[in-house]
């Protein structure tokens, strides 16, 4: 895996200049960012070595290298989930290559469904914690060089990087929740009961992914930064037939706001 890793990370070095500080990955719906970043290279996701390929539409598969708020960066436009077939060590394979990279903080986004009373759709959440309902993306082998066997959570979604998140919202005049959020294998949309569960054991938002690349991520002791764009309401007498068209276009109309702090909180790094 190691030597793997390498052979990716050599490839794409040889099509950059500078060494990315900042890893972003965009969720579904939620690739509008890059246009905010000037971009110097773009390197579909078929054309480096051993690099999966995002089969999910609204995930366009590049990885997008140039310079957003004054800092050189990585973006991941689409991301890769478990439903789609892969192992999980090859969905959290780009954040082992953004680390080698040289990467010093990750940002996150994605799209998911509110399960907390008090939200609307449209809503901006930026995570405090999570549920791991999805296998664990360090289950196997351990490999010293990524980090320890059994990684502290307690701080998975760091905590300073949350507290200028809300501050920069504020100061921007944008509404933040904050809140758990809970990852599923999907790719089906939850039941009624099932929704009735997550809330019941503390979620605030369910999605299928985020969760296995902040493990990794914090593995490998990358500060995580994550927000999630509420793209429907799963609680009693709000809940609605799901279309995975819906979730795309109630994300790319709330992306606007989220880009604003991502970029302005990279400023401030």
């Amino acid at each position: 895996m190691l030597e793997t890793i390498k052979d990716t990370v050599s490839y794409i070095k040889t099509h950059i200049k500078d060494e990315p500080e900042i890893g972003i990955i965009l969720g579904t719906g939620l690739g509008g960012l890059v246009n905010e970043i000037d971009i110097e290279v773009s390197l579909p996701y078929n054309e480096i070595p051993n690099f999966p390929v995002s089969t999910v539409e609204g995930h366009s598969g590049k990885l997008i290298f140039g310079k957003l708020g004054g800092k050189n960066v990585v973006a991941m436009q689409g991301r890769f989930h478990f439903y789609e077939g892969y192992e999980m060590w090859q969905v959290i394979y780009p954040v082992r290559i953004m680390k080698y990279l040289g990467i010093k903080n990750l940002f996150v986004s994605n799209a998911s469904g509110g399960v907390n009373p008090d939200f609307e759709i449209g809503d901006l959440m930026i995570i405090t914690d999570h549920i791991c309902l999805v296998p664990n993306p360090l289950i196997g082998r351990n490999i010293p060089e990524f980090g320890p066997r059994f990684p502290d959570m307690s701080d998975a979604y760091d905590k300073s990087l949350v507290k200028q998140g809300k501050e920069l919202a504020a100061e921007l005049g944008i509404d933040v929740q904050e809140g758990v959020y809970t990852a599923t294998t999907g790719p089906t949309f939850e039941t009624p009961a099932e929704y009735k569960y997550f809330r019941v054991i503390g979620s605030d938002t369910v999605g299928m992914s985020t969760v296995p690349e902040v493990i990794a991520a914090r593995q490998m002791e990358i500060p995580v930064f994550a927000m999630s764009i509420i793209t429907d309401l799963v609680v009693p007498g709000k809940i609605v037939e799901v279309t995975h068209e819906e979730v795309q276009k109630v994300a790319s109309k709330a992306e606007a706001k989220m880009t604003k702090i991502f970029k302005g909180m990279i400023e401030k790094l």
